[in-house]
């Protein structure tokens, strides 16, 4: 399971015309799914995502947690974070889950991350844009 995360002011995700996902303050994540993930790496990404302290406290230190600041998350499939483009000029993606197998984690892992606090999402296998303005900036990258 690998996600890249974004320490966000607002972001929104766009299916055509339609707003189907939108945060205020929080984490903007972009998620993948590789063959073998289970539910101890989802469960695991959930915590680590609502406990992960990346917000400045008053002293401007990195020590809240979206959890701590009231924060939602925002969760985007991406099965292009598991691109290999060390040879030639197109990426494979053979190292992706197979879209159901990551469609059925994808959505155990919306209800892992809900069952902590506010999440909106992205929709599964549609062409989105996504919209955010990145905080600090602040991205991470995390795998599980």
């Amino acid at each position: 399971m690998r996600v890249l995360i974004q320490r966000v002011s607002e972001a929104r995700v766009r299916v055509g015309d339609d707003v189907v996902g939108e945060i205020a303050r929080g984490l903007l994540v972009l998620v993948g799914f590789g063959p073998d993930d289970r539910e101890p790496e989802i469960v695991w990404m959930a915590d680590k995502l609502w406990g992960l302290r990346i917000f400045s406290d008053e002293n401007g230190r990195m020590n809240r947690s979206a959890e701590d600041i009231g924060g939602a998350l925002l969760l985007v499939s991406q099965f292009t974070l598991y691109g290999d483009a060390s040879r030639g000029r197109r990426p494979s993606f053979g190292a992706a889950a197979p879209p159901g197998e990551a469609e059925r984690l994808y959505d155990r892992f919306v209800e892992a991350c809900a069952a902590r606090g506010p999440v909106a999402q992205g929709r599964f296998g549609a062409m989105m844009d996504v919209e955010s303005i990145n905080e600090g900036p602040v991205t991470l990258w995390l795998e599980r």
